[in-house]
């Protein structure tokens, strides 16, 4: 009996992408060893998605699909693509092409070879400047000074299998970071590069700020050493000051204070800054732990065809 694979394609605002990605997924298909089934997320696209996929299910029934009420975001459409899925294998792709189809049966391969996750980076360097700089930053960082090291380029292109399945759809924290979490799980894993494709259609759903968002959540779920980070600096800034204090002294008792209205702006503004960077720090752990308090659904589902 062929084995089944789930093919979960999160999208929003993807209408001119998602029969190309239907077609390009079938034409890489591996049909004589396992069946497919494709699993939209409509992630509250204002376009027309949700009517191009529900025409792909009226003609093939293995497409299923779940609609959101609203946009709740790519990493919550992946969760509920998981808390949907009952198949043994599934595959994580976004529907703008640039995850490329062809590198399916590769993964399925591996996967045959005994990998429970196979995971993807993208090798290329298309992207401008900036993104570059940003992301190479970012899995430095999180590499660095967390539990986790991800390569560079890491994306949420994956196939999920077996027992590590199983574990990854029991995650229920409210900042998701499935990059991070998939390999922080363990278990047998592989990584595989690829040339990301061209898009399509419709334009790219990460901008600039969006990616520093995303970055930040990522790097805060799976790293608390910025507390520690802010601690030590507050200690060592303490021991600056207390170091000064005979400086103070020796020129208050020879006569030669001064008003020193610079220095003391100076001093204000530096360690104002450096009080408020600590607290912003602090509070967004806080706030981490408040929006989790509040086990709020990640997402709402509108209409499917389950």
């Amino acid at each position: 009996m062929d084995t089944r694979v789930d093919i979960l394609l999160p999208a929003h605002n993807e209408a001119g992408n998602i029969r190309l990605m239907y077609e390009a997924i079938l034409r890489h298909w591996p049909s004589e060893r396992f069946s497919v089934r494709f699993l939209f997320v409509d992630d509250g696209s204002s376009d027309g998605t949700l009517a191009e996929i529900s025409a792909l299910a009226a003609e093939d029934p293995c497409v299923r699909y779940l609609s959101f009420s609203r946009n709740f975001g790519h990493q919550s459409a992946i969760k509920a693509g998981l808390d949907h899925t009952d198949a043994s294998v599934v595959i994580m792709m976004d529907c703008d092409l640039q995850h490329p189809p062809d590198l399916i049966p590769r993964m399925l391969q591996q996967y045959e070879q005994g990998a429970d996750v196979v995971r993807t980076y993208r090798m290329d360097g298309k992207e401008g400047f900036i993104k570059r700089k940003t992301s190479y930053w970012f899995y430095g960082l999180i590499s660095r000074f967390s539990e986790v090291r991800i390569e560079q380029g890491s994306a949420d292109f994956r196939l999920v299998s077996g027992r590590a399945l199983e574990q990854l759809r029991l995650f229920n924290e409210n900042d998701l970071f499935y990059r991070g979490l998939v390999k922080w799980m363990g278990f047998r894993q592989v990584s595989i590069q690829y040339v990301a494709n061209e898009r399509q259609h419709g334009q790219t759903k990460y901008s600039l700020i969006k990616m520093m968002r995303f970055g930040l959540r990522g790097f805060t779920s799976f790293s608390t050493k910025p507390l520690y980070f802010s601690a030590y600096i507050g200690l060592i800034v303490s021991l600056i000051s207390v170091l000064y204090l005979p400086y103070v002294a020796y020129a208050f008792f020879i006569g030669h204070s001064s008003a020193g209205w610079a220095s003391i702006l100076v001093t204000v503004a530096f360690f104002g800054g450096m009080n408020l960077m600590i607290l912003g720090i602090i509070g967004i752990y806080l706030s981490k732990l408040f929006l989790q308090s509040k086990a709020r659904p990640h997402y709402i589902i509108q209409s499917t065809n389950l």
